[in-house]
Protein backbone atom coordinates (compact mmCIF):
# COMPACT_ATOMS: atom_id res chain seq x y z
CA UNK A 1 0.00 0.00 0.00
CA UNK A 2 1.47 3.50 -0.37
CA UNK A 3 2.62 5.14 2.37
CA UNK A 4 1.79 8.88 3.27
CA UNK A 5 4.36 11.30 5.66
CA UNK A 6 2.90 14.15 6.70
CA UNK A 7 5.33 17.68 7.28
CA UNK A 8 4.29 18.63 11.30
CA UNK A 9 5.27 22.09 12.82
CA UNK A 10 3.17 21.68 16.35
CA UNK A 11 1.89 18.58 17.87
CA UNK A 12 -1.57 19.71 18.03
CA UNK A 13 -2.00 20.26 14.18
CA UNK A 14 -2.35 16.98 13.43
CA UNK A 15 -4.00 15.26 10.08
CA UNK A 16 -7.31 15.58 12.03
CA UNK A 17 -9.97 13.87 9.42
CA UNK A 18 -7.63 13.06 6.88
CA UNK A 19 -6.25 10.55 8.63
CA UNK A 20 -8.99 8.24 9.49
CA UNK A 21 -9.55 8.67 5.71
CA UNK A 22 -6.05 7.28 4.93
CA UNK A 23 -6.52 4.32 7.82
CA UNK A 24 -9.40 2.81 6.11
CA UNK A 25 -7.72 2.81 2.47
CA UNK A 26 -4.88 1.03 4.25
CA UNK A 27 -2.22 3.58 3.97
CA UNK A 28 0.19 4.06 6.13
CA UNK A 29 1.21 7.66 7.62
CA UNK A 30 4.06 8.47 9.61
CA UNK A 31 4.70 12.10 10.79
CA UNK A 32 7.85 13.90 10.73
CA UNK A 33 8.68 17.12 13.10
CA UNK A 34 9.38 19.33 10.37
CA UNK A 35 11.54 21.73 13.10
CA UNK A 36 13.48 18.73 13.75
CA UNK A 37 13.99 16.41 10.65
CA UNK A 38 16.54 15.55 8.84
CA UNK A 39 15.45 16.04 5.73
CA UNK A 40 19.43 14.69 4.02
CA UNK A 41 17.77 11.40 5.30
CA UNK A 42 14.18 11.53 4.20
CA UNK A 43 13.20 10.89 0.49
CA UNK A 44 11.19 13.21 -0.59
CA UNK A 45 9.68 10.73 -3.76
CA UNK A 46 9.44 7.82 -1.60
CA UNK A 47 5.88 8.30 0.00
CA UNK A 48 2.49 7.89 -2.08
CA UNK A 49 1.57 11.04 -0.75
CA UNK A 50 2.92 14.08 1.17
CA UNK A 51 0.91 16.45 3.15
CA UNK A 52 2.34 19.67 4.27
CA UNK A 53 0.55 20.71 7.77
CA UNK A 54 -0.30 24.29 9.20
CA UNK A 55 1.93 26.02 12.10
CA UNK A 56 2.10 29.13 13.43
CA UNK A 57 5.10 30.46 11.64
CA UNK A 58 5.40 32.11 8.05
CA UNK A 59 6.90 30.43 5.44
CA UNK A 60 9.36 33.06 5.13
CA UNK A 61 10.93 33.36 8.56
CA UNK A 62 14.13 31.26 7.19
CA UNK A 63 16.53 33.34 9.32
CA UNK A 64 14.33 32.33 12.67
CA UNK A 65 13.49 29.20 11.56
CA UNK A 66 16.58 28.19 9.68
CA UNK A 67 15.02 24.07 9.01
CA UNK A 68 12.16 26.28 6.43
CA UNK A 69 15.25 26.33 3.83
CA UNK A 70 15.59 22.22 4.09
CA UNK A 71 11.99 22.02 3.88
CA UNK A 72 11.63 24.09 1.09
CA UNK A 73 14.17 22.52 -0.86
CA UNK A 74 12.19 18.68 0.21
CA UNK A 75 8.83 20.25 -0.98
CA UNK A 76 10.35 21.46 -4.24
CA UNK A 77 11.72 18.47 -5.33
CA UNK A 78 8.42 16.79 -4.75
CA UNK A 79 6.44 19.23 -6.59
CA UNK A 80 8.56 19.10 -9.62
CA UNK A 81 8.75 15.27 -9.46
CA UNK A 82 4.53 15.78 -10.03
CA UNK A 83 3.90 13.41 -6.98
CA UNK A 84 0.83 14.60 -4.86
CA UNK A 85 1.15 17.06 -2.60
CA UNK A 86 -1.30 18.13 -0.12
CA UNK A 87 -0.20 21.76 1.28
CA UNK A 88 -3.05 22.88 4.26
CA UNK A 89 -2.14 26.56 5.40
CA UNK A 90 1.22 27.03 5.82
CA UNK A 91 2.03 24.12 4.04
CA UNK A 92 0.10 25.64 1.24
CA UNK A 93 2.33 28.96 1.61
CA UNK A 94 5.24 27.19 1.48
CA UNK A 95 3.90 25.14 -1.91
CA UNK A 96 3.37 28.67 -3.01
CA UNK A 97 7.08 29.71 -2.21
CA UNK A 98 8.34 27.00 -4.05
CA UNK A 99 6.35 27.53 -7.05
CA UNK A 100 7.83 31.25 -7.22
CA UNK A 101 4.85 33.01 -6.18
CA UNK A 102 5.44 35.76 -3.00
CA UNK A 103 3.93 34.72 0.90
CA UNK A 104 3.16 38.37 2.89
CA UNK A 105 0.68 39.44 5.76
CA UNK A 106 -3.10 39.16 4.30
CA UNK A 107 -5.36 41.98 4.29
CA UNK A 108 -6.71 40.83 7.76
CA UNK A 109 -6.19 38.09 10.27
CA UNK A 110 -8.47 35.36 9.54
CA UNK A 111 -9.47 33.11 12.90
CA UNK A 112 -12.52 31.53 13.39
CA UNK A 113 -15.69 30.04 10.69
CA UNK A 114 -16.31 31.52 7.69
CA UNK A 115 -17.68 29.77 4.60
CA UNK A 116 -15.55 29.74 1.22
CA UNK A 117 -16.56 31.03 -1.98
CA UNK A 118 -15.91 28.80 -4.88
CA UNK A 119 -14.62 29.58 -8.42
CA UNK A 120 -16.16 28.15 -11.01
CA UNK A 121 -13.14 25.61 -11.51
CA UNK A 122 -13.50 25.13 -7.30
CA UNK A 123 -16.70 23.84 -8.14
CA UNK A 124 -15.57 21.52 -10.61
CA UNK A 125 -13.04 20.37 -8.06
CA UNK A 126 -13.15 18.32 -5.42
CA UNK A 127 -13.38 21.20 -3.32
CA UNK A 128 -17.25 21.16 -4.56
CA UNK A 129 -18.02 18.92 -1.37
CA UNK A 130 -16.77 22.14 0.68
CA UNK A 131 -19.50 24.85 -1.24
CA UNK A 132 -21.21 27.47 1.34
CA UNK A 133 -24.50 25.27 1.26
CA UNK A 134 -22.88 22.02 2.55
CA UNK A 135 -20.64 23.21 5.43
CA UNK A 136 -18.46 26.64 7.13
CA UNK A 137 -15.01 26.64 6.88
CA UNK A 138 -12.12 26.97 9.92
CA UNK A 139 -9.77 29.91 8.53
CA UNK A 140 -6.67 30.26 10.78
CA UNK A 141 -3.93 32.35 9.16
CA UNK A 142 -2.55 36.06 9.13
CA UNK A 143 -0.07 35.31 5.94
CA UNK A 144 -1.59 35.27 2.18
CA UNK A 145 0.01 33.99 -1.02
CA UNK A 146 0.27 35.08 -4.61
CA UNK A 147 -1.30 32.77 -6.73
CA UNK A 148 1.77 30.52 -8.68
CA UNK A 149 2.44 30.78 -12.28
CA UNK A 150 0.60 27.80 -14.10
CA UNK A 151 -1.93 27.18 -10.20
CA UNK A 152 -5.84 27.31 -10.75
CA UNK A 153 -7.40 29.50 -8.20
CA UNK A 154 -10.53 27.04 -6.48
CA UNK A 155 -11.30 28.88 -3.83
CA UNK A 156 -11.84 32.42 -1.84
CA UNK A 157 -13.31 34.58 0.84
CA UNK A 158 -15.06 37.51 1.45
CA UNK A 159 -11.53 39.04 2.63
CA UNK A 160 -8.68 36.78 1.07
CA UNK A 161 -8.52 36.54 -2.64
CA UNK A 162 -6.55 33.94 -2.67
CA UNK A 163 -6.98 30.47 -0.50
CA UNK A 164 -7.00 27.33 -2.71
CA UNK A 165 -5.41 26.53 -5.61
CA UNK A 166 -4.73 23.33 -7.96
CA UNK A 167 -0.89 22.54 -9.70
CA UNK A 168 -1.21 19.95 -12.33
CA UNK A 169 -2.82 16.83 -11.29
CA UNK A 170 -1.16 16.04 -8.33
CA UNK A 171 -0.59 19.19 -5.67
CA UNK A 172 -3.81 21.06 -3.90
CA UNK A 173 -3.27 23.63 -1.45
CA UNK A 174 -5.56 25.07 1.03
CA UNK A 175 -5.07 27.84 3.47
CA UNK A 176 -8.17 26.74 5.50
CA UNK A 177 -8.45 23.42 7.50
CA UNK A 178 -10.96 21.03 5.87
CA UNK A 179 -8.72 18.32 8.35
CA UNK A 180 -10.19 19.88 11.62
CA UNK A 181 -12.24 18.10 13.73
CA UNK A 182 -14.40 19.56 17.02
CA UNK A 183 -11.88 17.37 19.78
CA UNK A 184 -8.81 18.34 18.40
CA UNK A 185 -9.92 22.36 18.38
CA UNK A 186 -9.72 21.98 21.48
CA UNK A 187 -5.82 21.24 21.45
CA UNK A 188 -5.74 24.51 19.21
CA UNK A 189 -7.83 26.60 22.06
CA UNK A 190 -4.94 25.95 24.06
CA UNK A 191 -1.71 25.67 22.15
CA UNK A 192 -3.08 29.40 20.49
CA UNK A 193 -4.32 31.06 23.29
CA UNK A 194 -1.60 34.07 22.89
CA UNK A 195 -2.43 34.48 19.46
CA UNK A 196 -6.05 33.95 20.38
CA UNK A 197 -6.04 36.55 23.14
CA UNK A 198 -3.91 39.16 21.03
CA UNK A 199 -6.46 39.28 17.74
CA UNK A 200 -9.66 41.54 18.26
CA UNK A 201 -12.57 40.17 18.03
CA UNK A 202 -11.78 36.38 18.65
CA UNK A 203 -12.53 34.43 22.08
CA UNK A 204 -12.19 30.99 22.61
CA UNK A 205 -16.35 31.11 24.02
CA UNK A 206 -17.37 32.37 20.12
CA UNK A 207 -14.71 29.46 18.96
CA UNK A 208 -16.05 27.21 20.62
CA UNK A 209 -19.49 27.77 19.91
CA UNK A 210 -18.82 28.04 16.18
CA UNK A 211 -17.28 24.99 16.80
CA UNK A 212 -20.31 23.10 17.90
CA UNK A 213 -22.45 24.76 14.93
CA UNK A 214 -20.09 23.83 12.11
CA UNK A 215 -17.29 21.06 12.70
CA UNK A 216 -19.80 18.23 12.80
CA UNK A 217 -21.07 18.68 8.74
CA UNK A 218 -17.00 19.76 8.04
CA UNK A 219 -15.75 16.20 9.69
CA UNK A 220 -18.62 14.29 7.00
CA UNK A 221 -17.78 16.62 4.09
CA UNK A 222 -14.32 17.03 4.86
CA UNK A 223 -14.10 13.34 4.32
CA UNK A 224 -15.80 13.60 1.05
CA UNK A 225 -13.36 15.86 -0.55
CA UNK A 226 -10.31 14.24 0.63
CA UNK A 227 -11.49 11.06 -0.26
CA UNK A 228 -12.27 12.49 -3.91
CA UNK A 229 -9.03 14.37 -4.64
CA UNK A 230 -7.39 11.28 -3.32
CA UNK A 231 -8.80 9.36 -5.99
CA UNK A 232 -7.93 12.24 -8.45
CA UNK A 233 -3.94 12.72 -7.75
CA UNK A 234 -2.99 9.15 -6.72
CA UNK A 235 -5.20 6.67 -7.89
Amino acid sequence: MPSVLALQHVAFEDLGSIESGLEARGWPVRYADAATADFGVLDPLADGLLIVLGGPIGACEEDAYPFLKDELRFVEKRLTAGLPVLGICLGAQIMARCLGARVYPGPVTEIGWAPLILTEAGKRSPLRHLAPEKTSMLHWHGDTFDLPDGAALLASTESVAHQAYAWGPAALAVQFHPEITARGLERWFVGHAVEIAGTPGVDVARLRADTGRYAAALERQGRLWFEAWLDEAAG
